[in-house]
């Protein structure tokens, strides 16, 4: 899969406050490629989540475009961009959206039920094994704690074995063991060639980058890479 976004952009009208707009993320390009890992980090507000759900096709740009493999996702039908990001894009939220009366085998295959594949089961226990959730791999999502949320977060992107990947503050909630966990399994997943983006402000992730940008007041840095 490759990402490029050209051009995107982000402001809010605030004209019924008569304060004009807000300027979230100013005019960007960036090209994303499989098999790589690419950390975003700056302070909160500073637009890192904006651009994410952009590259995401979750939020419209005020501006640009971004193209997977050519494909200008945002003049896609809503249909047709839902089948893609189920298919293509693994996506954890910075917050938690677990279906608390599931359980957490359940709600890992959510995203699998659109495009079912045969290997749904083999492929979660294969994860709930790599996340330490086999324990509790049948007990309801609403009982859980924020770390073992955030595992299972991680579990249902990764259960459709994703093109690209978007992580929004990954290891939030997370001691430093499972940190490295988690980040260890976005690094195996860019191994076996998905594009991986993950936004932070954890210092140590930024070993993991093979491109690192600074988020800096909506517009980008580039640091290494």
């Amino acid at each position: 899969m490759l990402i490029t976004a050209h051009g995107i952009s982000r402001k809010y009208d605030r004209t019924r406050s008569s304060q004009g707009s807000l300027q979230v993320l100013s005019e960007t390009d960036l090209t994303i490629e499989g098999g790589k890992i690419i950390v975003i980090y700056g302070r909160s507000g500073s637009g890192k989540s904006t651009l994410l759900n952009i590259l995401a096709g979750i939020l419209s740009p005020s501006s640009g475009t971004v193209r997977y493999d050519g494909r200008d996702i945002y003049s896609l039908p809503d249909r047709e961009l839902s089948v893609l990001r189920c298919k293509e894009v693994g996506y954890i939220p910075q917050l938690h959206s677990a279906v608390g009366t599931l359980s957490v085998r359940e709600n890992i295959l959510l995203p699998s039920a659109v495009i079912g594949n045969g290997k749904e089961n083999l492929k979660s226990d294969e994860l709930i094994e790599q996340l330490d959730l086999k324990e509790i791999c049948n007990v309801r999502a609403n009982v859980l704690s924020g770390g073992e949320l955030r595992r299972l977060s991680v579990a249902r992107a990764l259960i459709n074995s994703p093109s690209v990947i978007f992580a929004d503050e990954p290891t939030n909630d997370l001691d430093d063991d499972t940190s490295q966990l988690v980040l260890q399994q976005l690094r195996l997943a860019a191994q076996n060639g998905a594009a991986v983006v993950i936004v932070t402000h954890e210092l140590f992730a930024r070993d993991y980058a093979d491109v690192l940008l600074r988020m800096q007041q909506g517009s980008l840095v580039r640091e290494k890479g």
